[in-house]
């Protein structure tokens, strides 16, 4: 495994229930702030494996945009269940934005 996806999967398994980080954030976190698309494809290919919380990562605006209905409702209902309000698939980050 790569250091760069390593420290990805660590900053990952630290966002606490009932937070949000972005790709960015996520990134930058784990040593590249220029690779928010590479912790996309991180959360997509091993969230299930390593048993990451995709569900608590969204966009730099705070919004939901993971691929197809199903999965946009289950990253909400999800998001709802640890507390987060959710308001037309969006979060607000001034209010749900983990800092490490």
């Amino acid at each position: 495994m790569q250091p760069f996806t390593e420290s990805v999967l660590k900053v990952l398994k630290q966002i606490p229930e009932g937070r949000v980080m972005t790709y960015g954030q996520v990134a930058e976190e784990a040593g590249n702030k220029r690779a928010a698309r590479q912790v996309a494809r991180i959360l997509h290919s091993m969230s299930q494996k390593e048993d990451l919380p995709w569900h608590r990562v969204v966009n730099a605006k705070g919004e939901i945009v993971v691929s197809g209905e199903e999965s946009s409702f289950t990253q909400k209902d999800s998001l709802e269940q640890e507390g987060v309000c959710v308001q037309n698939n969006r979060v607000s980050l001034a209010h749900y934005r983990y800092h490490p």
